[in-house]
């Protein structure tokens, strides 16, 4: 087998991992982006709301929240300079009952605590002025909220990675690996089954990320965390959009709850649900969209949309988070996984990195470029 040397490699070409390796090509790196799959993002990256999100819901000081602040800004900006499609919409979080409003009371209070900008307490009249259709006793309002292009998003980091000189090889998956003195090793498959010899791999495969971790010997098996795959269905929408904003209801246990996201052409799509997989191989997920979860979607979207037509939901698409916790537990953080926490020179792991993962990329990417220093 062929034997190879790269100064770094980061494997996976989801919207996380082409973010690190044209952060480390921008530092002066001469990067690799190792993909399993022919194209980039047809992973988690493919399967999301493409919502900008605000870092409302975070716990003051988390990584979810500092990277969604410090990503959201970054985004916007990225996408303004790159001429990547996107809109500032924004977002009602809603209480549609008047015990609902102290759980969007709180989340406001931390979205302060967490120095999200542009948001505000409304009355249930004032949201409703906004938003006619709405069932509503009262909304947290956040304007920096927006959807956008997230694979025009993708392959604009794809041609920085390459303008900088780094490259993306595709349909090659991971097969081994291990810690050596320079770095890490790893054996790859594919077309051409080869080894890479790296300075620095950053482990950026999303829903594969474990048991990547996994395949690389002299990493104690302690430094790799379980994960539990929570599947969310989405639900398209006929007939004329009846909001202008995205809506979303009070959270519930592993969600957002069955919210309503906006495309670019200004399209409802509902989801995404929660349903804990009893599984643990993404590889065998089934993503078909199940037509009978539609009744509990109907119920969920006329607490908020009570004039919601009969028969206007059809079965769209649906994605699966990576979760470092189980149905009923507190939500775990993300877990960015360096020398510091395992040890390992030239080796940094990026697990559970789900929602907000797509709005956090930049700023991910920019932990991962000082880490790699």
């Amino acid at each position: 087998m062929n034997r190879i040397e790269a100064e770094a490699v980061v494997v996976g070409a989801g919207a996380v991992g082409l973010a690190c390796a044209a952060a480390l090509a921008r530092a002066g790196r001469d990067v690799l982006v190792i993909e399993a799959a022919g194209g980039v993002g047809t992973g988690l990256s493919s399967r999301n709301s493409e919502v900008i999100h605000a870092g409302l819901y975070y716990p003051t000081g988390s990584l979810k929240h500092r990277f969604c602040v410090a990503g959201r800004r970054a985004l916007y900006a990225y996408l303004e300079a790159r001429g990547v499609a996107h809109r500032r919409c924004g977002k009602l979080v809603v209480a549609s009952e008047p015990a609902e409003v102290p759980a969007i009371e709180g989340i406001y209070q931390r979205a302060l605590a967490n120095d999200v900008e542009d948001c505000r307490m409304l009355t249930g009249v004032e949201a409703r002025a906004l938003e006619p259709a709405l069932r509503c006793e009262a909304a947290l309002y956040s304007l920096t909220t927006g959807v956008f292009d997230s694979h025009g998003y993708m392959l604009a980091l794809q041609g920085e990675i390459e303008d900088h000189g780094g490259a993306v090889a595709f349909e090659t998956p991971v097969t081994g690996g291990a810690l050596t003195r320079e770095g890490v090793e790893l054996a790859v498959g594919g077309a051409d089954p080869c080894r890479i010899a790296a300075r620095l791999v950053v482990n950026a495969a999303g829903l594969h990320a474990p048991r990547i971790a996994g395949l690389i010997e002299g990493l104690d098996a302690a430094h790799v965390p379980a994960q539990t795959l929570a599947k969310g269905s989405y639900f398209g929408c006929a007939g004329r959009p009846a909001f202008t904003r995205l809506i979303y209801p009070a959270p519930v246990d592993g969600g957002l709850g069955v919210h309503l996201t906006l495309d670019l052409a200004g399209r409802m799509r509902f989801g995404p649900d929660v349903e804990w997989l009893d599984q643990t191989d993404p590889d065998a997920v089934d993503y078909s969209v199940d037509i009978r979860r539609a009744d509990s979607f109907y119920a969920a979207i006329r607490h908020y949309w009570p004039a919601m037509p009969d028969g206007a939901l059809t079965p769209d698409y649906s994605g699966v988070r990576p979760k470092l916790s189980g149905p009923g537990q507190p939500a775990a953080d993300f877990r960015i996984d360096g020398p510091a926490q395992h040890g390992a020179a030239g080796l940094i792991n990026l697990f559970g990195i789900e929602s907000p993962g797509l709005t956090s990329s930049l700023a991910i990417a920019e932990t991962v470029a000082a880490l790699a220093d």
